[in-house]
C-alpha cells in the first residue's frame, strides 16, 4: 500500500451552545477553517482531487455539505466534494475515505475533516401536529376546517428537540447519557471520580491556551466584526465542589452522569490535508505525520463508550504494540465515565478476555499520554468535528513531544468505535 502522509491542518474555535442559534452555519465553520488552511499550501485549490466533509447533523440546504464547502473554498467545479455520516466519527471516516483513495491511487491531494453546528439543530414538530396540518391541507371548505380547529390541542405545538433525538440510539431505546450511566456502573466509576476528570479536563485545556498549544485554530469573524479566536467551553473556575452541586441529567434518581462531566454541545469544524508520496514530492511539502493504520468496530449500543477500546486494541495487536509503546493518546472524551471506563476495561481481566479474547489485560494507560492539552469535556464536541480534531491535534502533539507515534480513537452512537495510528515524519 503507498503511504499517506498529513501535511497540515486547521480548525476553527469550538463554540458552545448557548440554546440559541449559533453565529456561524456548518458551511461558514468548514469555508472558513478550509480556506485559511489551503491559502498556506503551495499549490492551488483546484489542484485537490477531492473534498470529503464529514457532518452528522447537515442543514437542510446544505446536505451534501462536503460539495458545498469545496465550491465555497474555491476549489472549482471540477473538484469534487462528498460528505460522510459515521455519528461522532464522521470526521474520522473522511480521514479513512481519504486514506483509502490515496493508497490505491485514485487520488493523491486530499482535503478532509469534519464540522457540526450543533446550535443550528432543527426544531420539529410532533407526529401530532403533522397528522393535524396534513389533514388541515386536505379539507375543502369553512365547515370542515371550524371542525378540524375544534379538534387542535396546544399540546400539538410542542417541539420536538431534534439533537435529543439524534443523540438517543433507536435500538436500545436509551441516550448516549444513558449508555455512559450503563458503564458507570459496569465498572464502578463514582460521581466524584468524573467530576475530578472533567475539572482536569479543563485545567489542561487552560494550560494548553496559555501556553500557545493550540496553534491549528483559525479564528472566525461574525457580521457584526466578533472575533472568536478560541475554543470558548473553558471553565477556568472548574472545581470539583462545583461540580458536585449539578444534579444528574439522564437519570435524575440513581445517575451519575451530570452536564459538567459531560462533553459540551458545541459547533465547530476541523480539516487535515492529505497527500501521497507522489503529491509530496510534486508540490514539495513536508509531512508532519504518516498514517499507518485505521480500525473500526463494533459493539453493544447501550456500552457504546467502550468503542475506543475495542478500535485501539486490534491495532496494537496487529504491530505488535503495548499501551505504553505508544508515547502520545486522543481519546474523545464524550463524557467522564465513558473515558475512564475504557482505561478500566484494558486493565480488567474479564473485559479483555470475555470482549477482546486477550489472553490477559492489556495494561494501564499512563494517563500523562493521553489527552494532554484536555479534551471534548472542556472543548465541546461538535459530533462531526470530533473525529477530526482529535487526530489533528494529535499531530499537533506528537510535534511538540517529538513522539515517534500517536494514536487517536473516539466512540460513536451506535455503537461502534474508530481509531487511528499515526507515525513521527522525521
Amino acid at each position: 500500500m503507498r503511504d499517506v502522509f498529513v501535511i497540515d491542518g486547521a480548525r476553527t474555535p469550538f463554540l458552545k451552545s448557548r440554546n440559541t442559534p449559533g453565529p456561524f452555519s456548518a458551511s461558514d465553520l468548514a469555508t472558513a477553517a478550509g480556506r485559511a488552511l489551503l491559502l498556506r499550501q503551495p499549490f492551488a485549490p483546484t489542484d485537490l482531487d477531492e473534498v470529503i466533509l464529514g457532518c452528522a447533523s447537515p442543514a437542510p440546504d446544505e446536505v451534501n455539505i462536503g460539495r458545498v464547502v469545496a465550491l465555497r473554498m474555491g476549489c472549482g467545479h471540477q473538484v469534487p466534494g462528498w460528505t460522510v455520516m459515521r455519528n461522532c466519527a464522521s470526521g474520522l471516516q473522511a480521514l479513512d475515505s481519504a486514506l483509502v483513495n490515496l493508497r490505491s491511487g485514485r487520488a493523491e491531494l486530499v482535503l478532509a475533516g469534519g464540522v457540526d453546528a450543533l446550535s443550528r439543530a432543527p426544531l420539529l414538530f410532533s407526529d401530532a401536529m403533522v397528522r393535524w396540518l396534513a389533514a388541515w391541507y386536505a379539507v375543502r371548505g369553512v365547515a370542515q376546517k371550524a371542525a378540524l380547529l375544534r379538534r387542535f390541542r396546544p399540546g400539538y405545538l410542542a417541539p420536538v428537540i431534534g439533537i435529543m433525538k439524534g443523540l438517543t440510539d433507536p435500538v436500545v431505546g436509551q441516550s448516549m447519557g444513558q449508555t455512559a450511566e450503563n458503564l458507570a456502573h459496569l465498572f464502578d466509576i463514582s460521581r466524584q471520580e468524573m467530576d475530578a476528570w472533567s475539572v482536569r479536563s479543563h485545567q489542561r485545556v487552560g494550560a494548553a491556551q496559555d501556553d500557545g498549544h493550540f496553534s491549528e485554530i483559525v479564528p472566525l469573524i461574525d457580521r457584526d466584526a466578533v472575533v472568536y479566536a478560541s475554543d470558548d467551553g473553558l471553565r477556568r473556575d472548574a472545581s470539583v465542589e462545583a461540580l458536585a452541586r449539578l444534579k444528574p441529567f439522564f437519570d435524575r434518581h440513581y445517575g451519575r452522569i451530570t452536564p459538567g462531566n459531560s462533553s459540551q454541545i458545541t459547533d465547530g469544524a476541523a480539516w487535515l490535508l492529505l497527500a501521497s508520496a507522489d503529491a509530496v514530492e510534486r508540490h514539495r511539502l513536508a509531512p508532519l505525520a504518516r498514517i499507518v493504520d485505521v480500525e473500526w468496530a463494533a459493539l453493544d449500543p447501550a456500552q457504546m463508550g467502550l468503542g475506543p477500546v475495542h478500535a485501539a486494541t486490534p491495532i496494537l495487536q496487529r504491530h505488535e504494540l503495548t499501551l505504553d509503546d505508544v508515547p502520545v493518546w486522543e481519546i474523545n472524551e464524550a463524557f467522564a465515565a465513558q473515558t475512564i471506563a475504557c482505561l478500566r476495561a484494558w486493565e480488567d481481566e474479564d473485559y479483555c478476555r470475555d470482549r477482546l479474547g486477550l489472553p490477559a489485560p492489556l495494561g494501564r494507560l499512563d494517563e500523562q499520554r493521553l489527552n494532554v492539552d484536555g479534551g471534548a469535556i472542556a472543548l465541546g464536541h461538535p459530533v462531526g468535528a470530533s473525529g477530526a480534531r482529535i487526530v489533528l491535534h494529535l499531530v499537533e502533539v506528537m510535534r511538540r513531544q517529538r513522539a515517534k507515534r500517536g494514536l487517536a480513537a473516539i466512540c460513536i452512537g451506535g455503537g461502534q468505535g474508530g481509531a487511528m495510528l499515526l507515525e513521527a515524519v522525521q
